[in-house]
């Protein structure tokens, strides 16, 4: 996997060439192995492929139109009710402080994280984003207002022959027993 991890790139240019549904569900499935936090497991995905969508995505996503040419989308939405089972109403923002909230963000990350390294093992680009507020995602994807997306995954076949990006050397990075 180390290869994988090493040549993994964020993609911004994509070919026309669709993503098989099977591939798309295997990217779900590496999500879905991801750890989390007392095995909660709070993540949920939107597999977006229609243009008007997509289109709506990429305006609430600071207009970053480079997304339209990946044919689909995975937003990554966690879900507090993994850790707040009661019925009081929630509400989630980038304001808000919720510890939980932290929690779900942390493991969902993991999960899309899964999905970008399944996506270059399987010679899939892809890229993270997420330049957007909360509230103007809620209502393109009918998403409740308990729940935080924590970033748009866009998927295709690249179209970039660039190198990752050159990494700090490892030297640099590392401490050990204390700072």
């Amino acid at each position: 996997m180390i290869k994988e991890i090493a040549t993994r790139k964020s993609t911004r240019k994509y070919n026309a060439k669709p993503v098989e549904d099977e591939k798309i569900l295997q990217l779900i499935e590496s999500a879905r192995h991801a750890p989390s936090g007392s095995n909660t497991q709070p993540w949920h995905f939107i597999i977006v492929k229609a243009e008007e969508t997509k289109a709506q995505i990429v305006k609430a996503d600071g207009n970053q139109n480079w997304m339209m040419a990946a044919p689909v989308f995975i937003v990554c939405v966690a879900d507090i009710r993994c850790r707040i089972k009661d019925d009081a109403e929630i509400f989630l923002d980038e304001a808000s402080g919720l510890k939980e909230l932290k929690q779900i963000i942390r493991d969902t990350a993991v999960a899309i994280e899964h999905i970008l390294l399944a996506a270059e093992n399987m010679g899939l680009a892809s890229c993270w984003t997420a330049y957007f507020e909360q509230k103007d995602m809620w209502p393109i994807l009918g998403i409740p207002s308990d729940k935080y997306v924590v970033g748009v995954v866009t998927i295709g076949y690249s179209n970039d022959g660039g190198k990752p990006a050159p990494k700090r050397a490892l030297e640099s990075m590392i401490r050990y027993e204390k700072w």
